[in-house]
């Protein structure tokens, strides 16, 4: 005699099993949507205020101490060559650095190099002992403008979106080298 074997139960069981699966990565998907578009509208606001400043001193405070807060993050540094000189500003001012480890680093990052790491970059000067997760972002202009870096920086390891971070964070330095070559060249040459 032949004996029937219930396939209906195990093939339910299969369907509920990959029909949460599909609702899982559905909600994933929104929540790195919700979170994309929260990263861009931060970037943009940090490009809004940084063009609304008035003096490069301006500029200076908005970039070291207004977009940790507009960004969400711990630390924000920029160095930069001027001439024959090298400076950082952070959080604490402004420090003058060797324009040749300043060039050096610069070298060193193609674009933007995002990283956790268990000490941060010197460009964050006394705060690098606390920082877990850094973005560093190149700052190019034609010579003789000055070139750099932005140092961004998180007390917590952060997982970090390779791809579509680093095109949001690229638009935040050629924003600032903009920004920056407006401020440094005459606009009557």
């Amino acid at each position: 005699m032949a004996r029937v074997i219930p396939f209906q139960d195990h093939a339910l069981a299969r369907l509920r099993e990959r029909l949460g699966a599909a609702e899982e990565a559905n909600q994933d998907l929104i929540a790195f949507a919700r979170g994309h578009s929260g990263a861009v509208a931060a970037i943009h606001e940090a490009v809004l205020a940084a063009m609304e400043a008035d003096s490069v001193d301006d500029l200076l405070h908005v970039v070291t101490q207004e977009w940790p807060l507009i960004l969400g993050i711990d630390a924000v540094a920029l160095a930069l060559v001027v001439g024959d000189k090298a400076f950082r500003a952070d959080c604490n001012g402004v420090h003058n650095v060797e324009k040749q480890l300043l060039l050096r680093s610069i070298e060193q990052v193609n674009g933007v190099a995002m990283r956790t790491v268990e000490r941060g970059h010197t460009l964050f000067g006394p705060a690098c002992d606390l920082i877990r997760a850094e973005a560093i972002i190149r700052i190019d202009c034609e010579p003789p403008l000055p070139v750099g870096l932005i140092a961004l920086g998180q007390r917590s390891e952060q997982t970090l979106d390779g791809h579509h971070g680093s095109e949001l964070l690229m638009f935040l330095g050629r924003s600032l080298a903009a920004i920056i070559r407006r401020w440094l060249v005459d606009p009557t040459d």
